[in-house]
């Protein structure tokens, strides 16, 4: 990671807009592989439902809560000096 930090650093006065497409693909790539991973390992498979479940209830919490404290801290950002300056 800190690799990848002082590369950006030291190229960052060139143009590489192209970057943005080869990390979607390299992202993708990663998620297929990791699909067939798990696709091929028989305890998760088996496990599935109760798997399932629990991911769909820590996704459902982490996007709740996610989506809450970035509305809370929008809010303190940008709408409360808002209503400060108002006053």
């Amino acid at each position: 990671m800190l690799t990848g930090m002082l590369t950006g650093y030291l190229l960052r006065n060139k143009r590489l807009h192209w970057i943005h497409k080869v990390i979607t693909v390299l992202i993708w790539l990663l998620l297929f592989l990791l699909g067939i991973d798990v696709g091929s390992n028989e305890a998760i498979i088996k496990g599935l439902h109760t798997i399932g479940l629990e991911a769909a209830i820590i996704t459902i919490g982490a996007v709740v809560g996610s989506t809450l404290f970035a509305w809370g801290l929008w809010y303190f950002i940008y709408e409360r000096p808002k209503k400060t300056i108002r006053k």
